[in-house]
């Protein structure tokens, strides 16, 4: 199935939004404003710099799992820092392989060394689901005789 486009089509689409956390911030803090934006991952900052990301998956495995308390240990402790970006002109099919082998849920996306968005696996699978739905009303126009060329 072909899945084209790029990452920047996919970030235009959504509203432009970036959150993120300090990694001198708590879990807790940085866990309630994921539930307060319905999100499952914070981009961690200091100030403009792109220093980490605090997922779900980092609260459950290196918090609750390892019995820290989530309003004592800072951001900074458990945050992922070893991310995998991308840039706006990158194929969609790309970042979908690379969620994919990575087995990674959110990518920022910068531009240089700023951060211009986050994609998550959700946004690619929606994209899919909308190119596999305008694929079959295509074939089923043409089944139908709609097809003029």
């Amino acid at each position: 199935m072909d899945v084209s486009g790029h990452i920047g089509a996919i970030l235009s689409q959504k509203s432009g939004d970036i959150f993120s956390t300090s990694p001198d911030a708590t879990v807790y803090e940085a866990v309630a404003m994921m539930d307060e934006k319905n999100v499952g991952a914070l981009l961690v900052m200091e100030g403009a710099k792109l220093v980490g990301m605090i997922s779900e998956r980092d609260y459950t495995r290196k918090v609750m799992l390892r019995g820290k308390k989530s309003r004592d240990a800072k951001v900074s402790e458990i945050m992922s820092t070893n991310l995998t970006v991308t840039h706006p002109h990158e194929g969609v099919e790309k970042c979908l392989r690379l969620m994919t082998d990575k087995r990674i849920r959110h990518l920022p996306v910068l531009e240089g060394d700023k951060v211009v968005g986050v994609i998550s696996i959700g946004d690619l699978v929606k994209l899919v689901i909308s190119c596999q739905s305008a694929a079959i009303a295509h074939l089923e126009s043409y089944i139908h005789g709609g097809y003029s060329g």
